[in-house]
């Protein structure tokens, strides 16, 4: 590679917007040109526009640079990374794209788009296809491509060697999700100190049918989801950083927790996506202790990328079960969207 691509940050104040530029610090292949942000940042130094809220530093490269206007990633960045809210995302990314920039996006917004990719370069990398039929339908120069919600990341890559192995029928998901997924300041310490807020909106929702579209085949210029049917709960807990998720399992025939945990250890990244910056080692970790994973003892494994799996056991009414542990704000979140980039780039999509 010829230099670093010059990429923007959408929404660079923000939590997420700053996992961002943590993550992307001495990046092998991606330099911090343009940082984005509201109305009343613009024109201000990152320093004084953003409340650094990471325990890791705020980078010296971006103290100085100067929040702009959205449109600004157009002018000298070949990749935006978005983490802008999805109702500012709806709008802005598509004209992004058509303007000609690869926006690699963590918002919401276009996820179950038909010709919009959600990717986990360890699950779907052959799901960039949909990035040639984005173009064309939409005559655009650019494209966008997205990450999923963060609990259906963990979630989704610990199904992946599952459903190839032994095939599923149904699913049930209970998530005990991190207080960063809200964002920054988030859900108010009167509400979750000493509690469990047991709604998140929207939540349940991407949980059903966000797996379904990563862990399906290309047909034509679209997605055929994965046939089988999830049932989520979502819950807000007072944990900083880490998605856990308990989930039952309908196979098409019983399968023995040690075969169920066998099929995830041995699981290995597709070769395209394989020695990528961002690739997880190992992608599924499997925890043999009884009380793991734990956020704050897993949280961090392979740099965050990587899937802790646990507690793998008979379910006496579904068949199988266990615990699946993710970094929301990480795999989740940017770390995700920059692996995703990496597959890109890789691919020849980006140049």
């Amino acid at each position: 590679m010829n230099g670093k691509i010059p990429v923007a940050i959408l929404g660079a104040n923000g939590s997420v917007g700053q996992r961002f530029i943590q993550l992307l610090e001495n990046h092998p292949w991606f330099e911090i040109k343009c940082l984005t942000g509201s109305d009343r940042t613009i024109g201000k130094p990152y320093t004084e526009s953003c409340h650094w809220i990471l325990p890791e530093h705020m980078p010296d490269a971006v103290k100085a640079m100067v929040i702009q206007e959205n449109e600004a990633a157009l002018k000298e960045c070949r990749i935006a990374f978005s983490a802008m809210p999805a109702d500012q995302a709806k709008d802005v990314e598509p004209a992004l794209a058509a303007a000609g920039l690869a926006v690699v996006s963590n918002a919401s917004a276009h996820r179950m788009d038909k010709d919009v990719p959600i990717l986990l370069p360890e699950v779907n990398p052959e799901h960039t296809g949909l990035v040639e039929i984005q173009r064309k339908n939409h005559s655009r120069k650019g494209f966008i491509v997205t990450n999923p919600n963060c609990t259906s990341t963990g979630l989704t890559v610990s199904l992946k060697p599952i459903l190839d192995a032994f095939g599923i029928e149904q699913l049930i998901a209970v998530s005990m999700q991190a207080l960063s997924g809200a964002g920054y300041p988030g859900v108010p310490s009167m509400d979750i100190i000493d509690n469990v807020v047991p709604y998140i909106k929207g939540e349940e929702e991407k949980v059903e049918t966000e797996p379904l579209k990563m862990l399906g085949k290309i047909n034509g210029d679209h997605i055929l989801n994965a046939e089988f049917a999830i049932s989520a709960h979502t819950n807000r807990v007072a944990v900083t950083d880490g998605h856990t998720v308990c989930v039952s399992l309908k196979l098409r025939h019983d399968v023995k927790p040690a075969d169920a945990i066998e099929a995830m250890r041995a699981y290995k990244c597709p070769e395209v996506s394989a020695d990528l910056p961002s690739a997880p080692s190992p992608v599924i970790q499997i925890r043999d202790e009884a009380d793991r994973p734990q956020p704050r003892l897993d949280r961090n494994t392979g740099k965050g990328m990587t899937t802790s799996v646990g507690r793998v056991r008979v379910d006496p009414v579904m068949g199988l079960k266990y615990i699946v542990f993710s970094h929301n704000t990480i795999r989740g979140a940017a770390g995700g969207a920059i692996y995703n980039a990496e597959l890109l780039v890789k691919q020849k999509l980006i140049e």
